[in-house]
């Protein structure tokens, strides 16, 4: 089992970055393929973030969602078993709880849809005020 803790939401004003974290559980965690949701409480389903996923040794590769590609960067350390979403340039249209997820292992996707994750953190809540 994997536990999934996110920090570092808040409130900012358009325009402002703020820097997510997502610590994960278990001792493999470089094996861990790690991606980003987020849901409005409008919303049915999560929204594709980001994903950065395990390929093959030290070798990782990172996918993005159309609305935040350019704006915001997927990172992680396995020093730390931490993930990091980058959110610069932020819009009222970025409110919503953010969610990671982890998969253990190399996916055969891009890992951009929920039913492709095996384990889920909480949430942290980011609110952008115009």
């Amino acid at each position: 089992q994997v536990q999934l803790v996110e920090s570092g939401g808040g409130l900012v004003q358009a325009g402002d970055s703020l820097r997510l974290s997502c610590v994960a559980s278990g001792r493999t965690f470089s094996s861990y393929s790690m991606g980003w949701f987020r849901q409005t409480p409008e919303s049915k389903e999560r929204e594709f973030v980001a994903a950065i996923r395990w390929r093959s040794g030290t070798e990782y590769y990172a996918e993005y969602g159309g609305s935040v590609r350019g704006r915001f960067a997927i990172s992680r350390d396995n020093t730390k078993n931490t993930v990091y979403l980058q959110m610069n340039n932020l819009e009222p249209e970025d409110t919503a709880v953010y969610s990671c997820a982890a998969v253990v292992g190399k996916p055969t996707s891009k890992i951009i849809r929920e039913y492709e994750y095996e384990y889920w953190g909480q949430g942290t809540q980011v609110t952008v005020s115009s």
